[in-house]
């Protein structure tokens, strides 16, 4: 078989210097590539051809014996004769190099295999989930925990990553917002642009960089009632407002590959929706990679109701623009089948071929195979203290200050008695999260060992009650504890004792994340009634909050005085959080989501429209009841999306509008003055948001367009300038073009969507 891989690459080798004869070097590299994989599809059989449209799950133990029977044997004859293009699942350098092996060196041509994992917040040292990124409105620091992950997957033998997600979600019951970066499509769109950039680097065919995979194309965010692979219906103007920005940026930023999402729209599944893959994301936007299945997605169309067979599925699937099955083994077992009856025609699957080996070649692979098979790399890299460095800076950028009414924080170094309370705060396994399918259980540092670290207090622990009786990552299951209160009188009894009480309450890492949508979002378990029984003698409380979502937390909110949104932060949680209680940090993340009130306001986000009956203009009736409102319960958030404290003050004022009318396409200036006013360093994100007033399509009351992190020493003040083009002021009409209108628009500057400094500006046309 070595030979005939030879003589392969030596025709391949002839035909690209046939084609380039005197001429090479004035191609690109790309032309180069371009030549390289027409010259390859003419050696391909329509069989080999289909076979690089199939993913396979590892199916083996692939350092043992191959398999002797079942769908595993079939499987492994598929990958030992050309018929499987990519795996995923497979990690660690010495089984990629054993599957690798098979294709290289065991096919007739010997095209390497693409090797895809779900690296979503790391690889083997985790960093905070992605939401959490989100709070620190950090994009370089984003883009560097990206890349942490990715050169630590890289040394694993790992070549693609199915991340980053850059759905948008406003409801917080979908246990995937934890994936995500909330709910505003600006920010969204520049943390997407980060992670691909963190992931894919300047030099795709590096061994420290992955391909990257923006996912789910598109909608999945919007899942009706945040139930798990339900049905969307969205409209035109929310699918190209809020929807696609951040896979436009993602695709803009040159992200290699797409991945569908489980939902339909408009009543076609994404998976076979051609409006989606050929007309937006091949078509108008360009995209030159691939587009990969989710898990199924392809054969799933048939339970949806939209495919007669996973025959009819493959066929509806192939032309709608999906390049690469991933386990419905509906390619592979009809498309040769498909093309003999012209259902499809052999130039869809030429096209399709042709995008995933053009990212195999971009990869190196080509050149070589083994280039992600360095063991000693993996040995340097993986767990290193480089990678450790990198997640604890950005879990520090990840904790949110909700409330520190009566300033216990932070915490004095010395000369008290702090009572930690919680199941959570000694829990070594919740706080990395969901998705960390690589890395070890328990591995995380807790809060209690990050608290033990400083000596100069009396730290006393007390478990108060789990929040978990049984956990388990593939069952997508947690037992919560709903009846063990047998650690209650311990608590309380170290709370009246101490100065502060420190209590870590929250979710369990595995209530968040795909398949753990939740219908009630308070506390589990019986956690909120710890919380009030340890409130009844020490009400000089902490509340740090470990969570994959926002939680409905309105009776904390009333009476506990400090509230730290510590979400779940990998690896070095503990310390991170030790290190924020102790003002060694001073907290800088700002919600990227809106916290409700209460489970009955979801859907809220900031973003929304005015609609014609905004506030009740009865005045002179104060209980009049015919307009936009609930009957129990206010319409403002419990935390609007943008909020967050600092142990330090700030004051915006001095709003400034370069000039009152500008032409169209022309930038406009907007300045203010920022000023600390407390008496510690800190840094604040400070936010630019418009309004529209008038336009052919509603606009948002507030639509975030512009953010900044400035760090002012005490009584320190500076001028920050935000530029607005056409980039900015413009929207998406019903039939997708983009377009900026003449009209008076309202802009606001401050540290959250409910900022109050206040300018305008005209648009006009010549």
């Amino acid at each position: 078989m070595k030979t005939k891989v030879s003589i392969a690459l030596v025709i391949t080798l002839t035909l690209i210097t046939q084609a380039v004869k005197g001429q090479t070097s004035s191609y690109s590299k790309d032309q180069k590539i371009n030549f390289k994989v027409d010259s390859l599809l003419k050696l391909m059989t329509v069989k080999e051809k289909i076979g690089q449209m199939n993913q396979y799950n590892g199916f083996w133990n692939v350092t043992g014996p191959s398999p002797k029977n079942g769908n595993a044997k079939k499987k492994y004859n598929h990958l030992k004769n050309g018929l499987v293009g990519s795996m995923l699942n497979v990690k660690g350098v010495k089984n990629v190099k054993a599957v690798q092996k098979i294709a290289v060196e065991e096919t007739r041509l010997g095209i390497p295999l693409i090797i895809g994992f779900d690296v979503i917040h790391g690889y083997q040292t985790l960093a905070p989930i992605p939401l959490a990124e989100a709070a620190s409105w950090d994009l370089d620091a984003i883009k560097n925990s990206a890349s942490t992950a990715a050169a630590e997957a890289a040394a694993a033998g790992i070549n693609w990553t199915f991340a980053p997600m850059v759905d948008i979600s406003r409801d917080p019951r979908w246990g995937r917002v934890m994936e995500g970066a909330g709910e505003d499509p600006f920010l969204g769109s520049k943390i997407a642009e980060a992670r691909v950039g963190g992931f894919q680097g300047d030099d795709l065919s590096a061994p420290n960089t992955i391909a990257a995979c923006a996912k789910h194309f598109a909608a999945y965010g919007f899942s009706e009632a945040g139930k798990e692979y339900n049905t969307v219906d969205v409209g035109t103007s929310t699918l190209h407002n809020i929807v696609l920005p951040p896979f436009k940026a993602a695709s803009d930023s040159g992200v290699k590959t797409m991945m569908n999402a489980f939902n339909e729209l408009n009543g076609v599944p994404a998976t076979g929706n051609t409006y989606l893959l050929r007309d937006i994301l091949k078509g108008k936007w360009g995209f030159k990679g691939f587009v990969v299945s989710d898990w199924a997605s392809i054969k799933e169309m048939v339970t949806w109701g939209y495919a007669k067979s996973n025959k009819d599925a493959a066929r509806l699937a192939a032309i709608a623009g999906s390049d690469l099955d991933m386990e419905s083994y509906a390619y592979v077992s009809e498309l040769e089948l498909l093309i003999k009856e012209g259902a499809v025609k052999e130039r869809t699957i030429d096209e399709a071929v042709r995008r995933i080996l053009t990212v195999k070649y971009e990869l190196g692979l080509f050149d070589d195979p083994y280039r992600y098979c360095d063991s000693k790399r993996e040995k340097k890299v993986i767990n290193s203290k480089a990678s450790h460095a990198a997640v604890l800076d950005m879990a520090k950028k990840s904790i949110v200050l909700l409330k520190n009414e009566t300033q216990l924080l932070p915490l004095k170094k010395e000369g008290q008695t702090i009572a930690l309370i919680g199941g959570l705060a000694a829990d070594n396994n919740s706080p990395l999260g969901s998705w960390r399918l690589a890395s070890k259980d328990s591995t995380a540092v807790s809060v209690l060992e990050g608290m033990k670290r400083y000596k100069g207090n009396t730290l006393v622990f007390e478990k108060g009650a789990d929040v978990n009786t049984t956990e388990t990552e593939f069952t997508r299951e947690v037992k919560v504890n709903t009846t063990d209160k047998s650690g209650f009188p311990a608590a309380i009894a170290a709370a009246k004792k101490a100065d502060v009480v420190v209590m870590v309450l929250g979710e369990h890492g595995f209530q968040s994340g795909e398949g753990r949508s939740r219908t009630e979002l308070s506390l589990p378990g019986v956690q909120q009634e710890l919380l009030e029984a340890v409130f009844k003698v020490n009400k000089n409380i902490v509340l740090v909050l470990n969570n994959g979502r926002p939680l409905t937390i309105n009776w904390a909110s009333e009476n506990i005085p400090t509230i730290v949104e510590a979400w779940q932060l990998g690896s070095q949680t503990g310390n991170a959080v030790a290190e924020v209680l102790y003002g060694d940090y001073n907290p800088s993340g700002k919600l990227p989501i809106t916290f409700p009130r209460n489970v009955g306001q979801i859907p809220i986000y900031y973003n929304h429209k005015n609609t014609g009956r905004p506030v009740n203009e009865q005045a002179n009736v104060p209980d009049f009841v015919f307009w936009s409102h609930y009957g129990d319960v206010e319409n403002t958030p419990l935390y609007p999306f943008g909020y967050g404290l600092s142990y330090t003050t700030f004051n915006y004022n001095a709003i400034k509008v370069s000039k009152k009318t500008y032409q169209l396409k022309e930038d406009v200036k907007v300045s203010c003055v920022l000023k600390n006013t407390g008496k510690l360093k800190g840094k604040e994100v400070a936010q630019l948001y418009i309004r529209d007033l008038t336009a052919s399509v509603t606009r948002p009351v507030r639509e975030l367009k512009g953010f900044k992190s400035v760090t002012l020493d005490p009584g320190a003040s500076q001028t920050i300038t935000f530029t607005l083009t056409e980039n900015e002021l413009g929207f998406y009409n019903n039939e997708g073009n983009y377009v900026v209108e003449p009209g008076m628009f309202e802009v606001f500057i401050g540290g959250s969507s409910q900022a109050t400094l206040k300018s305008t500006f005209e648009l006009v046309s010549k």
